[in-house]
């Protein structure tokens, strides 16, 4: 991952995992406590990609795992998020940005269940059976209900400061410089010859004779382009 997405991700995930633990735990609501931790990983996966997801799952979830007052084997919801996160990540458009609100609710409420299905899941590998006596299909609504009704104070904006981040000034280019990579390498590819090499082509055929003027034009007007 790139250095300022992993500055950003970091922050992010701590602050997210801060308030889960601190205040979201805290509210003893009905079912499942609302996972303020997947929708930031959604949000970031959403606009790195699944590779990019997948890593932010995988440290969210790890820190997760290791935060107190986590009562679960190491790594168990490191792996869920790490699949949620390679999950999420597919859906990102080419442009990075989403055109209707619907994809993202629909990730947030498959992500939701899934998370829940695949930790009850996981937990049933090592011995742990606490989803059944808590009841599976309730804490598969509260959990999706509670996301669904969080997500939009939260996905957007971490998409937005995702995005703000990717947009480093100093790699990015405008129409002009565009242009002039395409004309130098098309001159490159095309001709076999360096700019610099054409220039002293050019002043070697100004020098050799007068009749060859309308040559010399031709090769500057493409190299105008």
């Amino acid at each position: 991952m790139r250095v300022n997405r992993i500055l950003l991700s970091t922050p992010l995930v701590v602050v997210a995992l801060v308030i889960q633990v601190s205040v979201l735990a805290r509210l003893h609501l009905p079912g499942a406590v609302p996972d303020l931790l997947l929708l930031t990983v959604l949000g970031l996966a959403m606009v790195y990609g699944h590779v990019g997801g997948a890593l932010v799952g995988f440290g969210a979830g790890l820190l997760a795992d290791l935060a107190p007052p986590a009562d679960h084997a190491a790594g168990r919801y490191a792996l869920v998020l790490c699949v949620i996160g390679y999950f999420a990540g597919l859906v990102k458009p080419e442009n990075g940005r989403l055109k209707s609100a619907t994809g993202p609710m629909a990730v947030v409420v498959a992500a939701a269940i899934g998370s829940t299905l695949l930790y009850a899941g996981v937990g049933a590998l090592v011995g742990d059976t606490a989803a059944r006596h808590v009841g599976l299909p309730g804490l598969l609504f509260s959990a999706a209900l509670y996301d669904l009704l969080l997500a939009p104070f939260v996905v957007p904006g971490v998409m937005w400061l995702a995005r703000r981040a990717d947009n480093d000034p100093l790699t990015e280019t405008g129409p002009a410089a565009k242009a002039g990579d395409i004309s130098s390498g098309w001159l490159s590819s095309g001709t076999g010859l360096r700019i610099g090499s054409q220039r002293s082509g050019l002043g070697a055929l100004k020098a050799r004779a007068r009749t060859r003027s309308a040559r010399v034009g031709r090769i500057k007007g493409v190299k105008r382009l």
